[in-house]
């Protein structure tokens, strides 16, 4: 072995020097020979002599040499070994396949075994199998209990050729094989101490009265205080419960704070509060419900009563009667199931009126755009939006890409021979031309940035006012300069109708324009029989004493003999699940907006006796849409949010990625399974 070992670096010049220095004393010996050849000689014999002496001294100190060096490795490595031995964390040696080569003490304490056991690690802790040490090459950790304890397990690799590799004393043939180092890390208070600091951390949650006021108009004026007091009961009695601080900071908010472990108990009971409130009756006829915004994990406390108001907006955004939870960028919902009550009072509508219009008067443009697949009702809405431009002297466009078959009867009403301009609907190439820092972007019909018919105008314009009937998701528009989004309005339109009645006195609408607005109305309500409330018919009245005619839109809403065909194919194929869902497929071949027909025949099947719910997928475009309607039982809102959509009560709607209609439709049968199985909805 001792032959394959070559000295290298400083231990080699100090070898190695004396035998370079013969040759210089052979150089030497040519001077010497010119000044005299006897002295020449003499110089000579004692340069041979040196040589001689030198290569002896080399072969006999060589062994030795390298005897003393291993010596020293010896004693080195045995006060390393002394260490590793009395080291407090367990620690193990494992050879190429595994097997236990040496531990220490703390490892044989640890697993009881001593150090005569060579066997497989697997044999000690079974997630530790040979595969795994072979196939993980770069350090990997791995979490194992043993009793009480938590432990980490780290591997490290430690290859020969390395080893040698930082020697500069000698080289040693390199190797494939390794030896595999083996640790126990002790988390185990870590992690109690982690868990603890997590539990421990603030919850901010802000309690919100939905119809505080529209309950008290209910009842008689004596009991209106006992109302007020039951709920205040119900709310402190609850939370008290997880020693919470509850501080009512109006007649009907409630700023609520408890530590994060005790919000796992409310997310088991699924927030039993907001069923506890509704039952409080002393002759009210409307029940009380709740909205609930709660935020945790902030950097900071006030970062998450931030992230409190953001869940609390997002629950009256989607109407009330539900729970959010704001972690980050994560946001969880509970509740809403309940149907959405409308509000009487106009005074939201009117605020809002004057806001549009201070903020039209002070832009130069205004860009009015829909969602994809521009709908009636976004249509419509844009129209309304367009009219009160026109009235303060503003340019108005609506961004409308590839108009549908279902809208162009609409468009082609506002011509230039009926005194509109040329340029009053554009594409988003043209839109982005438009868009400068003085152009308001509104949005109608929608209040998701993706969704929208150019999300890039969002980015480019410093003012964006939304206008929707949808509920709020996770993905809203940022920092909008006006929102107005009532989940409990039919539509946009009757949105856009009742600002417009507030925008300016004695500001009068064209019978096309009124038609337009009317049909999205008709549209959204199916013919008024669905969301259809008291402000939907005054909304209608006001289009009508505008001069809508119903006979006139009716026509402009048929549909062509393919897409009545392909209408009928869908109910005619409908498959009744468990008993009252139903799902159909509507096809898309030859008709220009299948997306629309699918949503139509979805209303159609619920005529359909013991049909609670239905549900039409259409393949359009590389997407599955997915249409879902119900009457009153049913929420499908939720069931379309597990998919990734949203919408209404009993109207909602998504839209499907990189699957087919059978791998959509076991989806959607599945997240029907499951939410039953929860009771989140009943069959």
């Amino acid at each position: 072995m001792k032959k394959n070992i070559r000295f290298r670096g400083k231990l080699r010049s100090y070898l190695y020097g004396p035998l370079i220095l013969t040759a210089v004393l052979a150089v030497l010996n040519i001077p010497a020979y010119m000044c005299d050849v006897r002295s020449g000689a003499m110089f000579t014999g004692f340069t041979v002599l040196y040589f001689a002496l030198e290569v002896f001294t080399y072969y006999y100190t060589k062994p030795r040499l390298v005897n003393e060096i291993i010596n020293f490795a010896t004693q080195y490595a045995t006060v390393q070994k002394r260490l590793l031995n009395e080291f407090e964390i367990p620690y193990a040696l494992l050879d190429y396949s595994g097997k236990l080569l040496w531990m220490n003490e703390q490892f044989t304490l640890l697993t009881g075994v001593g150090r005569s056991y060579h066997k497989s690690i697997t044999t000690l802790f079974p997630s530790i199998t040979r595969e795994f040490i072979l196939k993980n090459e770069h350090a990997q950790d791995v979490y194992v209990e043993i009793g009480e304890r938590r432990f980490r397990i780290s591997l490290n690799r430690i290859y020969f050729d390395a080893i040698a590799g930082d020697s500069k004393l000698m080289d040693i043939e390199s190797s494939e094989e390794f030896l595999t180092a083996f640790y126990l890390f002790d988390e185990t208070l870590l992690n109690k101490y982690m868990v603890e600091n997590q539990e421990q951390k603030l919850v901010t949650a802000l309690v919100y009265i939905d119809n505080f006021e529209e309950a008290l108009n209910s009842i008689e004026d004596v009991k209106r205080s006992l109302l007020i007091a039951l709920i205040d009961r119900r709310v402190n009695q609850y939370f008290a419960e997880r020693d919470a601080l509850v501080r009512k900071t109006e007649k009907d908010k409630y700023f609520v704070v408890f530590k994060q472990k005790y919000l796992s108990q409310l997310e088991e009971d699924k927030f039993k509060l907001l069923e506890d409130v509704k039952n409080v009756k002393v002759g009210n006829e409307m029940a009380i419900t709740l909205s609930i915004g709660i935020g945790i994990n902030g950097a900071t406390y006030n970062q998450s009563y931030e992230n409190a108001r953001t869940a609390i907006d997002l629950a009256l955004g989607r109407g009330g009667d539900q729970v959010v939870i704001k972690n980050g960028e994560e946001i969880t919902y509970y509740g809403g199931k309940t149907k959405l009550v409308e509000r009487n009072t106009r005074v939201k509508a009117r605020v809002k009126a004057h806001a549009l219009r201070e903020i039209i008067e002070s832009r130069e443009n205004v860009l009015i755009m829909g969602h994809k697949i521009t709908d009636v009702d976004a249509l419509g809405a844009g129209i309304g939006i367009y009219c009160a431009a026109h009235v303060l002297g503003k340019k108005a466009q609506i961004v409308v890409n590839n108009p549908s078959s279902g809208i162009r009867p609409l468009m082609e009403m506002f011509s230039v021979e009926a005194g509109y301009p040329e340029d009053m609907f554009i594409d988003s190439e043209q839109a982005r031309q438009m868009v400068g820092r003085n152009t308001l972007v509104m949005v109608v019909d929608t209040n998701r940035p993706s969704s929208t018919e150019c999300p890039e105008l969002l980015q480019k314009a410093d003012t964006v006012v939304v206008f929707d009937h949808h509920r709020q998701g996770g993905e809203t528009i940022e920092n909008p300069a006006l929102s107005y989004i009532e989940p409990y309005a039919s539509s946009a339109c009757e949105m856009v109708a009742e600002v417009l009645q507030y925008f300016q006195d004695g500001m009068k609408l064209e019978p096309c324009e009124a038609d337009c607005m009317y049909a999205g109305i008709l549209i959204d309500t199916n013919n008024f029989m669905t969301k259809s409330g008291v402000r939907t018919f005054e909304a209608a009245a006001y289009l009508k004493r505008s001069g809508a005619e119903t006979t006139r839109v009716r026509k402009m809403l048929r549909n062509d003999m393919e897409a009545s065909k392909a209408k009928a194919e869908v109910i005619r194929h409908a498959e009744v699940y468990r008993s009252a869902f139903a799902i159909s497929v509507c096809p898309s071949e030859d008709i220009e907006n299948p997306t629309i027909i699918g949503a139509q025949a979805a209303n159609e099947l619920l005529n359909i006796s013991g049909i609670r719910a239905s549900f039409v997928l259409t393949e359009y475009m590389g997407k599955i849409y997915i249409s879902s309607r119900s009457i009153d039982e049913i929420n499908v809102q939720l069931i379309m949010e597990r998919l990734g959509g949203g919408g209404h009560f009993n109207m909602a709607a998504t839209q499907l990625k990189d699957c087919t209609i059978s791998e959509a439709k076991h989806m959607l049968c599945n997240t029907i399974d499951e939410m039953l199985k929860e009771g989140d909805i009943e069959a």
